[in-house]
């Protein structure tokens, strides 16, 4: 199992990042399976595409398919740069 507590989240992003996702925080379980369902899933390439006002949602590509994430969603996701 990878270690992930210096890892970057979806949520620790900027506007026209792309990323790969590593994994997701344990203790998630349901929330987890919502976002696999939307094709966020290990191994997905993620770009995000830009931030509310006030930061909140986030919008982001992945798989082809525009998706809006909550911040609290977001930082669920881990990620590295690609």
């Amino acid at each position: 199992m990878e270690d992930y507590k210096n890892s970057l989240t979806i949520g620790d992003l900027k506007a026209n990042d792309r990323v790969e996702v590593t994994g997701f925080q344990k203790d998630s379980k349901e929330m987890t399976s919502k976002l696999m369902a939307m094709g966020i899933t290990r191994g997905a390439v993620v770009k995000v595409l830009r931030f509310a006002p006030l930061g909140d949602p986030i919008d982001i590509e992945v798989k082809g398919i525009s998706l809006s994430l909550r911040k609290e969603e977001a930082k669920l996701v881990f990620v590295r740069r690609v």
